[in-house]
């Protein structure tokens, strides 16, 4: 189309695509539930080799029958800033692609109370009472992961 605006972006290497997840702490997962989407904001940990997720757990979550109703889901963290030219961002993002597992509680040895508050934000509650949410760690199964960025970022 004529008159619009393009920005040209290049494919990240492999570090680069790592470094971002080591470095950022929250994103978007994307699920699908019964044919609807649904997008949640979470914090994260990568350790350069898996992905984790901490999540609070009740009884009657949406979020979980989501995330259950889901086979493949992708996660997104990205960033944009200004640039010295007020038209511009420098912008970068990365796609991570595959299946989530809750680890079971016999497998939480390294995420006990100090290193889950250590590695992820505190944990956002909406409505719910405290002493009824159960803390899970999912891990995300790596199938894919890419990153794409402008050539300021």
């Amino acid at each position: 189309m004529e008159h619009v605006d393009y920005a040209y972006t290049r494919g990240m290497s492999d570090e680069e695509v790592e470094r971002r997840l080591e470095t950022t702490e929250t994103g978007v997962l994307a699920l699908c539930d019964d044919g609807e989407g649904r997008a949640i904001p979470l914090a994260h940990y990568y350790d350069g080799d898996h992905l984790y997720f901490r999540l609070g757990k009740t009884d009657h979550s949406e979020k979980w029958a989501a995330i259950d109703q889901t086979e493949r889901v992708t996660y997104v963290v990205y960033d944009a800033e200004p640039t010295d030219d007020p038209d511009e961002l420098s912008s970068w993002s990365v796609h991570v692609t595959g299946q989530l597992r809750e680890l079971p509680a016999d497998d939480h040895g390294r995420f006990d109370t100090a290193e889950i508050n250590r590695r992820f934000a505190p944990i956002r509650v909406f409505d719910e009472a405290i002493d009824e949410i159960d803390i899970a760690i999912v891990e995300l199964t790596v199938e894919t992961m890419t990153g794409r960025t402008t050539d300021g970022a």
